[in-house]
């Protein structure tokens, strides 16, 4: 009766564990499941363009086919187009978007925190940055020409936008219970905005980085679209030229894939931020 009796906790255990078993391997397969959502959209259109352009719905002179793209970033790869233009693309981008980020932080910051500033300059950024990016184009072209000049002020300046109205509300939702705890032990202005406002900030600064980013590829794309000899968005212009829709496609899609690279290297950096910010300004 005692080695039953003792045996029972063991037996009840191992119950237990077969009844749990099934519920974590629907959880991993619901996370699995979770983790893949994302992707059938893709997986789903690029079905339909194969099955299209094998079926002849779809003309190869409106849309080549996926073999006959593969083998065009194949070639661009192999000759060494590829890198180069992907490099010269990358290199505008990120001199572009460090200075409207640079720029954009500066003003948005004292934007966020004198009204005063507020009061004399928002007014007419308001105003300037109603005008799109091509409104300056030929304002531009008459100053700087056509170099590399004009390809980075107006990267920057798409970037520019999203900063600075990211950073000044930012700067305006730290808690005002905590920056008046900083005043009471004394802090001077300066601690206040290093150790209240700005940890407070970071989410939203993160946000608007973020978005400063797609703004400033999308900027460089259409910039080496209307006067550009080297980048990806030349190669467009130069597929449509001569009407080579392959490479057209392989352009798009090494945009893209750069693109989505660099928004997700861009989540991991906001994520490990996040991760670092104080328990108080976490969301």
């Amino acid at each position: 009766m005692n080695k039953v009796i003792g045996e029972w906790p063991s037996a009840a255990r191992h119950f237990k564990g077969d009844a749990g078993a099934p519920n974590n391997a629907w959880r991993r397969v619901r996370a699995a499941g979770w983790q893949l959502a994302p992707w059938l959209l893709p997986a789903a259109l690029f079905a339909l363009w194969t099955i299209g352009c094998e079926r002849g719905w779809i003309a190869q002179q409106i849309l080549p086919p996926p073999q006959l793209v593969f083998d065009t970033l194949r070639d661009l790869a192999v000759s060494g187009d590829l890198a180069h233009n992907t490099l010269i693309s990358l290199q505008r981008v990120l001199c572009g978007f460090a200075a409207g980020t640079l720029a954009g932080f500066v003003i948005g910051a004292a934007l966020g925190l004198s009204r005063t500033v507020e009061a004399y300059m928002l007014p007419g950024f308001n105003a300037i940055v109603q005008i799109p990016v091509l409104g300056w184009l030929p304002f531009l072209l008459l100053l700087v020409g056509v170099g590399e000049p004009l390809k980075y002020i107006l990267i920057a300046h798409a970037a520019l936008v999203p900063v600075t109205l990211s950073t000044m509300q930012g700067f305006r939702q730290a808690p005002a219970s905590l920056d008046e705890v900083a005043r009471v032990f004394g802090y001077s202005r300066w601690q206040r905005v290093r150790y209240v406002v700005l940890p407070a900030a970071v989410p939203t600064l993160a946000t608007g980085v973020r978005l400063a980013f797609t703004k400033a590829w999308l900027a460089l794309v259409v910039v080496e679209l209307v006067a550009s000899s080297e980048g990806l968005g030349y190669l467009i212009v130069y597929g449509r030229q001569l009407f080579q829709l392959d490479l057209v496609m392989a352009s798009v899609v090494i945009v893209g894939a750069v693109g989505f690279a660099i928004n997700r290297l861009l989540d991991a950096l906001e994520a490990r931020l996040r991760r670092g910010q104080p328990s108080a300004f976490r969301e």
